[in-house]
């Protein structure tokens, strides 16, 4: 971790320049691949799935014998942990429902808005270096909330052991991780198909076979299918947000534990190589603290070599005050913001660019990737400048309504007369004078 001291605002760029994926370089491959899918169907993605994943499938399709065989595999302290995280999503996020409300903007001409579900959506969940259960809670929940008709979801069965992956007794074949399926069952969710990578995008994207398309697509995931979100995007199929790795910054004073801003590091740093994390701190010593606490609490995780590349991307600056700070983290637009300093409140409400803040010493981010409520789909890249996490609002379209009576049509008809022929669109006018003509 590269340690900077009395920074310059013209240096912040330099020095917190994040590992982002040149996904730009992968478009050639990764169009080719969506346009033979585009063109041959389920037949590409069987081969491509079988070419990358190594997956050659009787049935695409999660069949209800497997989530079954899914909910039998898992532990009940880990079911009831799913279920009360969902519980709580479904309780922050219900509270997103918009109210529709009637304006009268000028008397006899009202105007009002309707959130409508989006009909179809995809959900990508990744099976690559953690089978990411949390992820189907995050999108499954506020999609069932905004009402749409029809969830698709695609997740790769794990190739790796340590990842309990399941592999079904009769058939030999791979299964997508059983937590995964429990986790979009109790969401509703039932047409889950086992397919990860480029090969699931562009199944969703198009429609393939048993997959079916689908209007907007949501979920993480590596460079390849970053890569073929973006590129299907141009192509009128929407997404959720432009996404890169994982990232923190916490800004520490010298009331905070050593020990909680280290292991708050750590979290986001074992999610892989390409995750940065950044310590934002008022002196040398609690910098050195922290290093010294990383060291020891490293020996102790699985994912430590993960983590310790990451770490080499990352960076710890020294601040004199907490307006510098405040500076540093709203220029870097963090996707996770942690406030470990005394006066948490009084920072939160400086807080212009980020994607999720965690106010105070108890307040981990590993809380708001699980089970607080909030939702972990979050702008990375230094999108939180301009963009939210998934909420509701990402799963529905705003359709606005306006309802006219010949009174309102008389109130308003000569303004909307001058203004669309001063704009020489003369068809906009006549639409209205023609309706006053009625009236006399």
């Amino acid at each position: 971790m590269k340690i900077y001291k009395q920074l310059n605002p013209s240096d912040y760029s330099t020095a917190l320049t994040r590992p982002t994926m040149d996904t730009s370089v992968l478009f050639d491959s990764v169009q080719a691949i969506l346009t033979d899918i585009k063109q041959n169907g389920e037949t590409a993605v069987r081969k491509y799935a079988e070419k990358f994943d190594k997956l050659v499938l009787d049935e695409l399709k999660v069949t209800e014998e497997e989530f079954l065989a899914a909910e039998n595999a898992l532990s009940d302290d880990l079911k009831t942990a799913i279920l009360t995280a969902k519980a709580n999503i479904e309780t922050f996020h219900q509270r997103q429902k918009g109210v529709v409300e009637v304006i009268e903007t000028m008397q006899g001409v009202r105007c009002w808005r309707k959130s409508v579900g989006i009909d179809r959506v995809g959900l990508y969940i990744p099976g690559g270096t953690a089978p990411l259960f949390s992820t189907v809670l995050m999108l499954g929940v506020p999609a069932q909330i905004a009402g749409c008709q029809q969830i698709v979801l695609c997740s790769p069965p794990s190739p790796k052991e340590s990842f309990q992956t399941v592999i079904d007794e009769k058939t030999g074949e791979k299964q997508i991780h059983p937590a995964v399926l429990f986790a979009a069952k109790a969401c509703g969710i039932t047409e889950v198909f086992k397919l990860g990578g480029v090969q699931a995008i562009g199944a969703m994207a198009y429609g393939a076979g048993s997959v079916p398309r689908v209007w907007k697509i949501f979920g993480p995931g590596n460079q390849y299918v970053t890569a073929a979100k973006q590129l299907v995007n141009t192509e009128g199929v929407a997404i959720d947000m432009p996404a890169g790795p994982s990232e923190v910054l916490v800004i520490a004073d010298e009331t905070a534990n050593p020990d909680f801003v280290a292991i708050d590091l750590l979290s986001q740093a074992e999610h892989g190589v390409d995750s940065q994390v950044v310590l934002v701190a008022f002196s040398e010593t609690i910098v050195n603290n922290v290093l010294q606490s990383i060291e020891k609490q490293l020996i102790e995780l699985p994912r430590a070599n993960l983590a310790q590349e990451a770490l080499k991307n990352s960076v710890a600056i020294i601040v004199e005050d907490e307006e510098e700070a405040m500076q540093i983290s709203n220029y870097y637009a963090p996707e996770h913001l942690i406030l470990q300093v005394a006066n948490a409140d009084v920072l939160s409400e400086k807080v212009v660019n980020a994607g999720s803040v965690f106010i105070g010493h108890w307040s981990p981010e590993s809380v708001g990737d699980y089970a607080s409520g909030t939702n972990h789909t979050l702008p990375t890249n230094g999108y939180a400048r301009a963009y939210s996490g998934v909420s509701v609002d990402s799963f529905v379209k705003k359709i606005t309504f306006q309802r006219l009576d010949t009174e309102g049509v008389k109130n308003i008809g000569k303004t909307v007369v001058t203004m669309a022929e001063a704009e020489q669109l003369d068809a906009h006018a006549r639409a209205v004078s023609i309706r006053l003509e009625q009236l006399h």
